[in-house]
């Protein structure tokens, strides 16, 4: 029998990278990034269940429920293990409360923006957040108003850096 045929040898392997004629070992792709990655972003769901508690400040599996959009038709069982997830991802923790278990936020809506905002940057616009913005700026119908915002801020950011 051999080690396929057994079950052995079926694990991760290893790649090897040549270099000029050397043979070099790579450390294991075992996924660590993406891990971190899941751990750093939230998927579509779990940013959903999120703003609904960055809303209550903190709340229980029915409180956040009750906030989401009636046609959501979500299960009890459901809702609770998505706030699970949330917290084994160290977005919210919780304490219990009788029988129930009530959620907070650890991480403020305002400091996952900039996470998000700051991967996406590196991402999608090759670390050039003036890509990101001139993005915004072209393909949104800024208003003059919200055009004049926008320049305020920046106006307002120079002059807190040369101060």
């Amino acid at each position: 029998m051999t080690n396929r045929e057994n079950g052995k040898g079926l694990g991760k392997s290893t790649p090897i990278v040549f270099s000029r004629g050397k043979r070099l070992e790579r450390p294991e792709a075992d996924g660590t990034d993406m891990k971190k990655e899941k751990r750093e972003f939230l998927t579509e769901v779990e940013l959903e269940f999120m703003t609904q508690l960055w809303k209550l400040g903190e709340g229980t599996v029915r409180d956040v429920m009750g906030l989401l959009a009636p046609e959501r038709n979500l299960a009890y069982t459901s809702a609770a293990t998505i706030l699970r997830i949330l917290e084994q991802k160290e977005f919210v923790t919780s304490r219990k409360k009788g029988k129930t278990f009530v959620y907070k936020p650890l991480l403020e809506k305002d400091a996952y923006q900039s996470r998000t905002l700051k991967a996406l940057s590196e991402k999608l616009f090759d670390n050039t957040p003036t890509m990101l913005i001139a993005r915004l700026v072209d393909d949104y119908d800024l208003t003059e108003e919200a055009l004049e915002e926008i320049r305020a801020l920046v106006e307002r950011r120079l002059k807190n850096d040369t101060d």
